[in-house]
């Protein structure tokens, strides 16, 4: 935990084994986090030789904000990564790598209720403005499925770039962008027909490597960080080109905004730290210390 007046670790909680995807309920009294029993197979790694996953570990960690501790873990599905929360905060909707499926998880009863089969390796998942559908990524397939969670059914998939990570949606919901780490890319999606329209070129491929998503407060801006690119892209959303971009720090993944819009904050796994970001400037004024590998930035408001 980070006072953001101060920019200092006020406190570190344990939650479990290799915690990643982080998300707060609607009222912001409860901290959701991805927990997951298998182990780390980082690019290059011959997964035969990894130890077996320990799927006790595998669950959704329910932390209490005020009690500032983690409460309860409830069970979603072998190797959960990323999920989202529904608009009304009683369904949170969880990618399943090894299950190729997004798990719907009831809050109140602390129970997996149905899993819906999506491509293969789900990653990202996001519920849309209107809180009508859930969308989610596919690395292996490089794809991205529609989903309908009142009818429970897959609607659609359609095909992406290369190993897509996340989706952010524009306000009204009509357009999205997805972005696609092995292309060096990021992708602009027509939400009404369901389809790729335009591919945003940010780098090389292999160098720069698109990985979280963020929306300036006024949707002007989206913000990509690009994992081992070390930088962060802006990309205008008026133009869909990139204006700029600057570097934060090793191998950024997970990224937030301050409230107001003013500051940026990204999750450096390899070297143990948080960058914090003046916008106006687009200077990192601090880097925060912290340990085990920070994945995913998340701020409260």
């Amino acid at each position: 935990m980070i006072d953001s007046n101060s920019l200092e670790v006020v406190s570190t909680i344990p939650l479990g084994k290799r915690p990643r995807g982080i998300h707060a309920s609607p009222d912001g009294k409860t901290i959701y986090v991805a927990l997951s029993g298998s182990p780390p197979a980082p690019p290059g790694v011959d997964e035969s030789t990894l130890p077996p996953p320990d799927r006790s570990a595998d669950g959704i960690g329910v932390f209490d904000v005020a009690a500032n501790k983690l409460v309860r873990v409830m069970k979603a599905g072998p190797d959960p990564e990323n999920f989202d929360v529904g608009h009304d905060g009683k369904t949170l909707y969880v990618s399943n790598e090894d299950a190729s499926g997004v798990s719907f998880i009831d809050v109140a009863a602390g129970q997996l209720t149905k899993t819906i089969k999506t491509g293969d390796e789900p990653e990202g998942v996001t519920v849309t403005p209107d809180g009508k559908l859930v969308y989610s990524t596919a690395e292996a397939d490089g794809t991205v499925s529609v989903i309908d969670p009142v009818a429970g059914k897959l609607l659609k998939t359609f095909k992406v770039g290369r190993r897509p990570r996340n989706v952010v949606f524009m306000p009204f919901g009509k357009r999205a962008y997805v972005n696609a780490e092995n292309d060096g890319a990021i992708y602009l999606l027509d939400t009404e027909k369901n389809e790729m329209m335009q591919k945003i070129p940010l780098g090389t491929p292999g160098e720069i490597k698109p990985m979280g998503l963020a929306l300036s407060t006024d949707a002007a801006k989206l913000y990509v960080t690009t994992g081992r690119g070390h930088k962060v892209f802006v990309v205008d959303t008026a133009t869909n080109q990139p204006v700029g971009s600057f570097e934060v720090g090793q191998r950024p993944w997970g990224l937030a905004l301050s409230p107001d819009g003013k500051t940026l904050y990204t999750a450096n796994g390899p070297s143990n730290d948080v960058s914090v970001v003046d916008l106006a400037t687009q200077k990192v004024t601090k880097k925060i210390k912290t340990t085990g590998g920070p994945w995913g930035v998340l701020v409260l408001k």
